[in-house]
């Protein structure tokens, strides 16, 4: 019996808001058959370290946030801070 997990970036979207959402799949495979997934999501904001992610998720990250989607989404969170959201 070999038995294998396998963790890989299976989504990943781009919304309005510049932030890459990012979702992992890990899946169990046991003699080539797939017994169990289970996922795991995460966001990389305009502005964050991206280093540190997976290559597709650093190629868009690169792509995307540009100075100019940083400075819009910092001053949206500067504008929700300000209204006490």
């Amino acid at each position: 019996m070999a038995s294998e997990k396998q963790t890989v970036v299976d989504n990943i979207e781009v919304p309005e808001n510049g932030c890459v959402q990012v979702r992992t799949a890990t899946r169990i495979i046991e003699d080539g058959v797939q017994l169990s997934q289970s996922y795991h999501r995460h966001v990389v904001a305009p502005g964050d370290d991206y280093s540190t992610q997976d290559a597709r998720v650093q190629a868009i990250c690169a792509a995307t946030h540009t100075a100019e989607v940083v400075a819009a989404y910092q001053a949206m969170l500067a504008e929700q801070a300000n209204q006490g959201v």
